[in-house]
């Protein structure tokens, strides 16, 4: 305010000559005599507003899972964090589209916004994923992806004085929160499940034995895929997430065991918990997530539907009712 004042005075002075000149003698006010130098006020100060702190730089890091397999991380972390964050990717693309897309000109990624909220961030590649090779067998599975996600809970709590994290999984990764969560509650201090995709009631079956995976190549129209609702993010928000998801993950992942989804019970869960949907979001049905909100062990419960969001809500322009929300419910005393 004090510089807004400044530099209307500043403007008049200068204006109000321009405008004497123009008129008659007659009709200019009379300016009074300028005070003398020693009898003037100095003047106010400017008050420029501190520059925001840059984010924290992103590092990859290494942990390494029960049986030594080697699980990259990616870590953004702020010099004094007031706690931390674990993000789990989905079943196609790793953490770096997912949780850390570039795009020129746009506001923060997933990952700096949470920094700058004051949380040390965390965002592990699964095997098989981004940085994160494939083990001897070439498959994933909900246990083996749910021991290696226990690995980086138990190495995140260490880095923090022994305090436990928070842990949010999107899509495929929300199952494998949910197991983590059910089986070492003591590693998470709150659950987000953002995008479940699962009915709880489905119970699914064991693959037969059909050979080596796949190895599949991804494409472009897969990266795309879930931002379905028109102008939702821009082109040029979308030409990156295909950019940087197809350069981190050229071959799709391969996963079997599917049976062992059918230990997923949501009674089970006894950690405070967000169950969070964007509004359009075909994967998630608001039956199936009902059903997953009633059943939960915890009486510390939020479900949170994000308006104007599909699947891909945190990467779209309502991604500050995502943070909003998210926010929200970690920092509810407790």
């Amino acid at each position: 305010m004090v510089g807004l004042v400044t530099r209307k005075l500043l403007i008049g002075l200068i204006l109000c000559p321009l405008a004497c000149a123009a008129q008659p003698a007659t009709t200019c006010v009379e300016t009074p005599a300028p005070v003398a130098a020693a009898e003037a006020e100095p003047a106010a100060a400017v008050e420029t507003p501190p520059e925001a702190p840059a984010a924290p730089v992103r590092e990859r890091l290494e942990v390494k899972a029960d049986d030594g397999h080697a699980l990259a991380v990616w870590a953004r972390v702020p010099a004094e964090p007031k706690g931390a964050i674990v993000l789990l990717h989905g079943r196609t693309w790793s953490a770096r589209p997912d949780f850390d897309l570039i795009v020129r000109g746009e506001g923060p990624t997933t990952m700096e916004a949470f920094a700058a909220a004051g949380l040390a961030v965390y965002a592990p590649d699964l095997r098989g994923y981004g940085e994160t090779p494939r083990d001897a067998t070439g498959w994933n599975t909900p246990d083996r992806a749910t021991a290696d996600l226990v690995s980086v809970l138990e190495w995140v709590k260490s880095r923090h004085q022994d305090q436990a994290p928070a842990l949010l999984g999107w899509s495929l990764g929300s199952l494998t929160s949910q197991l983590a969560a059910q089986s070492r509650p003591e590693l998470i201090s709150a659950l987000v499940l953002y995008g479940y995709p699962r009915d709880p009631d489905r119970r699914y079956k064991a693959e037969r034995d059909e050979g080596p995976p796949a190895a599949a190549a991804t494409t472009a129209k897969a990266a795309a895929s879930d931002f379905i609702i028109p102008g939702n993010i821009s082109d040029e928000a979308i030409n990156a997430f295909v950019e940087q998801a197809l350069a981190a993950d050229p071959v799709r992942s391969d996963w079997r065991g599917s049976d062992q989804w059918n230990a997923l019970d949501p009674g089970k869960v006894t950690v405070p918990t967000l169950v969070l949907h964007g509004g359009a979001d075909p994967y998630a049905p608001v039956p199936n997530l009902a059903k997953l909100v009633s059943r939960l062990g915890t009486k510390d419960r939020a479900w949170v539907t994000i308006a104007g969001g599909d699947h891909a809500a945190h990467l779209e322009n309502v991604a500050p009712r995502f943070m909003d929300a998210v926010l929200s419910f970690l920092d509810a005393p407790r």
